[in-house]
């Protein structure tokens, strides 16, 4: 089996909320599609497409705008570019016109209601998370294509392995935390510059910090525009928006219009441990109101876990004087780097493995890289994702309605402080006396996912998403 190399820009990834599985995926998997019939030559003679939406893709559906998702990569619009203020309006002339401009030329008659099928009682075995286009040409040929949203914006076509993009040669070969911290002593190389090896496959080691830093602008970005937007969310559960208030009463009612100014007006607030505190949840808070509202993230990994590391890479720079681009992109490096293991040795996601495959990854990614960027070994860097890790086996992903607010917004903030308080333990610890090892705990977590009911992975038949009297099932 080929080895799967996983980039740091496969696990952070810019594109539009609020789920990376339920609304990335498909995008990017409409687009794939698009650039199929394309190398084909056989998009001028589509006349019909009709997508079909499998498990839990179909149950929460609706909730996590994965049908809003498939006619824009129909339209062949980039997640990456394109206007988030243009979503709504764009999908309303689709629906009032029932027709569709593939890849924003060739217009189909289409109507969303007629031509996305939610098949909430089928599952197709390889992921829950199953879509199928289906499409006629004029010659009354027609054709399935069937893709999987497979977690953190990652799809692979049916008969395709994971993975199997186009091949490189990685100098440092990871699949394991075990494997990772042999090339590190064999190395003497921290995380972040045995990444950055790695990443010179790929591309410049400039490219890799130009794009590195150019993850952390969305990021800022979405932390100060949530932190500035009041509100509603989308959606119908009347979910009102925190950050915007929280920043305004820990500012005093002060407001400053760019980033600059608002980081040092919160610096020079202090940072006792309640004030830290609040800001943490601020930041993460903030991260993902925008995901709920169809805003521009950057999956880290997964859309509904946005919030966790941007959340603790602004405690970084804002509590611990990290706001240098050689520390961002050590800080982002690193937590790539867990990330990807998590991914290779178990998932990220909650369709398969529940909420721990998302808030609890997130935490160990972000307790890693705050513990190498704050002068930790190595080891200490691993003892921290397993700690932050260890916390959160067996958390279920029962998203109230489907929609990405309901635990998944405050989870966010619980993530956050487990990771830095993970962290702190990993700084303050012998790591050769651990019991636990990182590798073993990526290795209870993929089996705790599998004996998981699937009630509790993001198909919202269960836990609070049944036990909360404003929850309306879908269908």
């Amino acid at each position: 089996m080929a080895q799967e190399c996983i980039s740091v820009f496969d696990i952070f990834k810019i594109g539009v909320g609020p789920s990376s599985s339920h609304t990335l995926g498909p995008w990017r998997a409409a687009l794939r599609f698009l650039g199929e019939l394309e190398a084909a030559g056989r998009l001028p003679a589509v006349t019909a497409v009709s997508v079909l939406l499998y498990g839990s893709l179909a149950k929460t559906g609706h909730g996590h705008g994965t049908d809003i998702a498939v006619q824009l990569g129909l339209c062949g619009d980039d997640p990456v570019t394109f206007d988030v203020n243009n979503i709504q309006s764009k999908i309303a002339d689709i629906r009032r016109n029932r027709q569709l401009p593939l890849n924003g030329r060739h217009v189909i008659a289409f109507d969303p209601l007629e031509n996305i099928d939610f098949l909430y009682e089928e599952t197709l075995p390889y992921h829950p998370n199953a879509l199928t286009f289906l499409v006629t040409f004029a010659n009354g040929e027609q054709q399935a294509s069937t893709w999987y949203s497979i977690g953190g914006g990652f799809v692979v076509k049916e008969g395709e392995q994971a993975g199997s993009g186009p091949a490189v040669e990685l100098p440092f070969p990871i699949d394991t935390a075990r494997q990772l911290l042999q090339w590190c002593i064999k190395t003497g190389y921290s995380i972040s510059e045995l990444v950055m090896e790695n990443e010179q496959a790929w591309r410049s080691e400039a490219a890799t910090k130009d794009g590195v830093l150019r993850i952390w602008q969305v990021m800022q970005e979405c932390i100060y525009r949530g932190c500035h937007a009041a509100g509603e969310l989308p959606g119908g559960l009347h979910v009102a928006r925190r950050a915007a208030a929280l920043n305004k009463k820990l500012l005093q009612g002060h407001t400053y219009h760019d980033y600059d100014s608002w980081i040092m007006a919160i610096r020079n607030g202090g940072n006792h441990f309640a004030y830290t505190l609040d800001w943490v949840s601020c930041f993460a808070l903030a991260v993902n109101e925008e995901n709920a509202s169809f805003g521009r993230v950057v999956t880290a990994p997964t859309n509904g876990a946005a919030g966790v590391i941007p959340a603790v890479l602004q405690y970084y720079i804002t509590f611990c004087d990290g706001y240098q681009p050689s520390k961002i992109i050590q800080f982002l490096l690193t937590a790539s780097e867990i990330g990807s293991i998590f991914k290779k040795r178990s998932t990220i996601s909650a369709a398969m493995g529940g909420c721990q495959a998302e808030i609890g990854v997130s935490s160990a990614m972000a307790a890693a890289a705050l513990t190498e960027c704050m002068g930790g070994s190595q080891r200490q860097v691993l003892m921290a994702a397993e700690i932050a890790m260890e916390h959160h086996l067996g958390l279920t992903c029962d998203p109230i309605g489907g929609l990405v607010q309901v635990p998944c917004i405050e989870r966010n903030t619980m993530g956050a402080i487990k990771a830095i308080t993970a962290s702190q333990l990993a700084l303050q610890s012998n790591p050769e006396l651990a019991k636990v090892s990182l590798d073993a705990v990526v290795k209870t977590m993929w089996e705790t996912a599998l004996d998981m009911n699937s009630k509790y992975k993001e198909t919202s038949d269960g836990g609070l998403a049944v036990n909360i009297p404003i929850s309306l099932p879908e269908c």
